[in-house]
């Protein structure tokens, strides 16, 4: 191994990300990769998570490998787990990152179905992400887990006919706080981040109902809803956070509910 290989921080670390295919999941798996990490990339199997894993492996030969993943799965998910554990050799980080916007519509509008999606891929798919992985960080005597949550359903409630989506963003809060101090004793660190508005392709995951324009309260922002930035954030800038909280360098964080929106939230 060289000297330069020797500094890299998560050299030897494994590391399972989900929603890896793009935006937020993407920029986190080609930083860790970069940085010494195997990576396990949990997504649904198209072209987008294709090029991710071959991205990886021009760069770092056999660092990456794509999982078919539906996390709203726990059958999937464990099987996931289990295969990258058996090609890597353990478990050390875990981002569970992948969620949909879904559904935007009035509360008795809503469908229970599409209610129930949400809650299941986001919620109970952050639950199934965990649960599966604790067995193998124990095993390696400690770990890090980051949930990526947001700032809706935590620091603001502005956006109209997303109930279910900030319902299940407000439990992922919850959830991760309750683990970080159930784990504690495990050496496993939890930790949790709210990104605003960044430059990612979740938008394609919703769809917003006609009925919508009965419950809108207009609102009229400054210029731009970022006073840090010229626009939305980008999925490396969320990158940057999680390597710092899957690092030993935060080695004394867990619990802790990270918003990283630029101020966006500080104006609703």
């Amino acid at each position: 191994m060289t000297q330069h290989n020797s500094r890299l921080p998560f050299q030897g670390k494994v590391a399972i990300i989900t929603g890896a295919g793009s935006g937020i999941g993407k920029a986190t798996a080609l930083k860790l990769a970069n940085e010494g990490a195997h990576v396990a990339l949990f997504d649904l199997v198209n072209d987008r998570i294709s090029k991710t894993e071959a991205e990886i492996n021009a760069n770092h030969e056999g660092a990456a490998r794509a999982f078919d993943v539906d996390i709203s799965d726990p059958a999937r998910v464990e099987k996931a787990v289990l295969e990258t554990v058996e090609l890597f050799g353990g478990l050390d980080i875990v981002f569970a990152n992948a969620g949909i916007n879904g559904v935007s519509a009035p509360i008795e509008e809503i469908q229970v179905q599409d209610w129930k999606q949400i809650i299941t891929t986001n919620l109970d798919g952050t639950f199934f992400t965990v649960k599966y992985a604790l067995p193998h960080l124990k095993k390696r005597g400690g770990g890090s887990i980051i949930i990526t949550s947001s700032i809706n359903g935590n620091q603001r409630f502005s956006s109209f006919g997303m109930s279910a989506y900030s319902t299940s963003k407000a439990g992922q809060v919850a959830f991760a706080k309750m683990a970080a101090l159930e784990l504690a004793k495990f050496k496993i660190r939890v930790n949790v981040i709210c990104p605003g508005a960044i430059a990612t392709n979740i938008d394609q995951s919703t769809i917003k109902t006609d009925d919508l324009q009965d419950i809108i309260i207009p609102m009229e922002f400054p210029e731009g809803q970022q006073p840090l930035a010229d626009g939305p954030g980008q999925p490396e800038h969320v990158a940057d956070l999680v390597s710092f909280l899957a690092s030993g360098a935060s080695k004394h964080i867990t619990g802790a509910e990270i918003v990283i929106d630029g101020a966006e939230s500080l104006l609703s």
